[in-house]
């Protein structure tokens, strides 16, 4: 059977089966279509099962590891590598345990080893500084200081902001000062706003005096959808979101370059410098393994490294 058939069908599966957000489905097929193009210009002809071999995936491998993107112009990551040949490995186990195929073992596909991943994070004045460039006057800087503030207490994903809606944010919600988010894998975690999030919310909430469903609107662009009676053609995008916090950063005089996910890493970086576990830290943001989490600590490792100089470094 044709590869790019299964590839359907694989996908369905993840959908219905691993009840995947249709945005992890879209990598996976961003992915997995790379290989079958790949595949059929290698072999000369459509691949199918059939066709998934050692000596393909090393001549895979081999293609990945001399590629240059085409933003940057250096040559992809090993992180970047490993994303393909993990979402390559995925399917191949699928075709065995789901489709019944015998074929190249999963194990067979070596992923390499990913550089050691530096988080960047924001300092707390820098995170203040970021925090307070919003225009208190306007819509839209009402928007962003609730957007930020939201961000950087709760840790969240920027794809788990841009799906929040206006009726998350009941008063009840606001006096707990907690709400539930859909994370990756569709898993629920409770995560918690401070009080500044709190007033910089309420403060967006109150200019909000229409019932489209988005919390954050854009305040620009193209027109609203004719046929959007709810307002999601109006939904902020994580592409808006990312653009926006490099703009503040710039103002803000930040060197370094910002990103949504820069915000999580200080979220987290703040937390374990001021003494949470690695599990609960794990949980707050959601991850599925403690390992992930565990890039954080060499921020922390100057603690340690106080403690040897104020007990240990004078002898």
């Amino acid at each position: 059977m044709l590869l790019k058939e299964l590839l359907v069908e694989y996908l369905e599966h993840l959908e219905l089966e691993k009840n995947m957000s249709q945005g992890t489905i879209r990598m996976y097929h961003f992915y997995l279509q790379d290989f079958l193009v790949f595949a059929s210009k290698a072999l000369g002809h459509e691949a199918s099962e059939k066709d998934i071999s050692e000596d393909l995936v090393k001549k895979y491998r081999l293609n990945l590891n001399r590629r240059v993107s085409n933003k940057s112009k250096l040559e992809y990551k090993r992180s970047t590598q490993k994303v393909y040949l993990v979402a390559l490995r995925s399917f191949v186990k699928w075709l065995i345990l789901s489709k019944g195929y015998n074929i190249i073992s999963p194990t067979k596909i070596e992923l390499g080893r990913s550089e050691a991943q530096v988080p960047k994070f924001l300092s707390r004045s820098e995170v203040l500084e970021l925090l307070s460039l919003q225009n208190p006057n306007k819509k839209s800087g009402l928007r962003d200081k609730a957007m930020l503030e939201i961000l950087f207490s709760t840790g969240m994903r920027v794809s788990e902001l841009v799906g929040l809606n206006k009726n998350d944010f009941t008063t009840a919600v606001l006096s707990r000062g907690e709400f539930s988010v859909i994370g990756k894998g569709r898993k629920v975690r409770t995560v918690y706003i401070s009080n500044s999030a709190k007033q910089a919310l309420k403060a967006y909430l109150t200019v909000r005096t229409e019932d489209f469903e988005p919390l954050f609107l854009r305040y620009s662009g193209r027109a609203m959808d004719k046929d959007d009676v709810l307002g999601e053609s109006l939904r902020l995008t994580v592409r808006s979101v990312e653009r926006l916090i490099k703009r503040y950063a710039l103002k803000a005089g930040i060197r370094q370059d910002v990103s949504p996910h820069t915000l999580r890493h200080s979220y987290a970086t703040d937390l374990l410098i001021a003494g949470a576990d690695l599990r609960s830290v794990q949980e707050l943001l959601g991850h599925a393994n403690v390992s992930t989490t565990q890039i954080y600590t060499h921020i922390t490792n100057k603690q340690l490294k106080d403690v040897y100089q104020k007990f240990h470094g004078k002898s």
